[in-house]
């Protein structure tokens, strides 16, 4: 596969620095223009971002700040992460309901392509999985009017834990801008073979975010997914088969998702994370590495 018309989006983590998920604060200690500018001198084609970073830089910039610094670094995509207890009620839907308004107001304003969401990891369940595919519904509904995608990322640590979960919702909402997000570090730990990627119906994938992990899991789920994703082809996740199985599966979206989460690589410099997470992704659709993933098998 020719890399040549490959393109690639660095989710929010990939660059923001010395900051994690569940943080006490998450937003970047680096500026906007600075991460879109090392984003663009790598070679990347979009962004995402978090919606306490995304607010802070509105209230520095403006969104007509914001909207210049992603144009004028030719940031072609952009997303916005992450959405959760979208489904439940009480005050955690309060909460929500009211970052579901700023997604959607912000994220039309500056041309958001996607909304991934998800469920928290502090929602012990159970999960009732035809009420999750109306309150999906109504979401997607939501987000069409500013002609954007929902993408709902299942994770082995939530009470969506895996494929056929996230399956289940997508196709029980059954809307057109409504599907899943395919990362591959979820697939993996939820024990998902790659092959039943290839069976997902085309319309219902939104989504693809590639990274790498170790073979045993350090610590509990949710610790391992914050602090110890690998860069593409540095862990044991088989990146080619992965990407194979998205396109068996007929790869509707137009770029590929790169989220690295990881306690050692997000000290290193920007330029520097920026430079090695796309060249070690862009690295994954070479014939060689390809090679060297069926010889492994």
């Amino acid at each position: 596969m020719s890399t040549a018309n490959i393109e690639l989006l660095a989710a929010y983590w990939t660059i923001a620095g010395d900051v994690y998920p569940c943080a006490p604060n998450e937003i970047s200690p680096f500026s906007l223009r600075e991460r879109a500018e090392a984003a663009s001198r790598a070679g990347w084609n979009g962004v995402g971002l978090i919606l306490p970073d995304l607010k802070y830089n509105v209230e520095k910039f403006g969104l007509s700040g914001v909207k210049h610094i992603l144009e004028d670094t030719g940031m072609k995509y952009f997303e916005l992460e992450i959405l959760v207890d979208w489904y439940r009620t009480g005050d955690e839907r309060a909460l929500s309901d009211q970052h579901r308004r700023d997604f959607i107001e912000l994220g039309g304003a500056l041309g958001m392509r996607n909304l991934k969401i998800g469920a928290s990891h502090l929602d012990e369940g159970p999960a009732d999985l035809p009420q999750i595919a109306d309150a999906f519904a109504r979401l997607c509904e939501d987000v069409a009017q500013i002609d954007a995608t929902v993408s709902l990322e299942f994770m082995p640590f939530s009470i969506v834990k895996n494929l056929q979960d996230g399956l289940a919702i997508v196709e029980g909402a059954d809307q057109p801008n409504g599907g899943l997000m395919l990362d591959i570090w979820h697939v993996a730990r939820s024990g998902c073979d790659y092959s039943e990627i290839a069976k997902v119906p085309t319309k219902y994938i939104k989504g693809i975010e590639l990274d790498d992990g170790d073979a045993q899991v350090v610590g509990t789920l949710f610790e391992d997914t914050r602090f110890q994703r690998r860069l593409c082809g540095e862990g044991t996740f088989d990146c080619p088969a992965f990407i194979d199985a998205v396109w068996a599966a007929g790869m509707p979206v137009p770029y590929y998702g790169v989220e690295l989460i990881s306690e050692t690589f997000r000290k290193l410099p920007l330029d520097e994370m920026a430079k090695r997470a796309y060249d070690t992704t862009i690295a994954q659709f070479s014939s060689e590495a390809k090679s060297k993933g069926r010889a492994a098998a």
